[in-house]
């Protein structure tokens, strides 16, 4: 069996997309990291700390695939907002700027264990303070981390993308397809 230790919405769709079959199992895990971790550090061991909870709940031959994405701007690590004010001060940050998006993804099971980190380059257009406000009042950016979802309302944000658009989504979806066949999920 092959389980998403998620619940992202988003994680589910892009892997229903890929026409894998998987059950989704939630982590339910501590989120806290240690001081003095970079944002690709950190990316990673919360993933590795998802997928860790998960395993227990399986059988020895089950797969796992857990994730975790962040939004860092100006060495800022940018998470989901506690609120509007939080998500209008994450897009003023972001207004006009390039930011990385970090996906961390730890695949274990079967005796195996990948863990790695996928990177993508966003850059927005200069945003004026009417577009934040309208684009917090719609509600999209309260459960994305850096408040804003390229897969929604906020694609109209962004002037343009380097790297992987999946990885920006929530899960860098054709590398883990290829990780997982290692593992025998196809």
């Amino acid at each position: 069996m092959f389980y998403l230790a998620s619940q992202s919405p988003r994680r589910k769709e892009l892997l229903t997309l890929a026409g894998l079959s998987f059950e989704v199992r939630v982590s339910g895990c501590d989120e806290n990291v240690p001081d003095g971790l970079s944002a690709e550090q950190t990316v990673q061991l919360l993933a590795e700390q998802k997928a860790d909870a998960v395993v227990p709940l399986c059988k020895p031959e089950d797969i796992v695939l857990a994730a975790d994405t962040v939004v860092v701007a100006q060495g800022n690590i940018l998470g989901k907002p506690v609120d509007e004010e939080d998500a209008c001060n994450m897009l003023r940050m972001l207004s006009g700027q390039t930011h990385t998006v970090m996906t961390g993804v730890c695949i274990t099971g079967n005796g195996k264990r990948k863990s790695f980190v996928s990177k993508t380059d966003v850059t927005f257009y200069t945003l004026t303070e009417e577009e934040i406000k309208n684009y917090v009042a719609t509600g999209d950016p309260m459960d994305k981390a850096g408040s804003y979802g390229i897969q929604s309302k906020g694609v109209v944000l962004v002037e343009k993308i380097s790297g992987d658009y999946s990885n920006v989504v929530g899960l860098p979806l054709a590398r883990c397809v290829r990780e997982l066949q290692a593992f025998g999920i196809q």
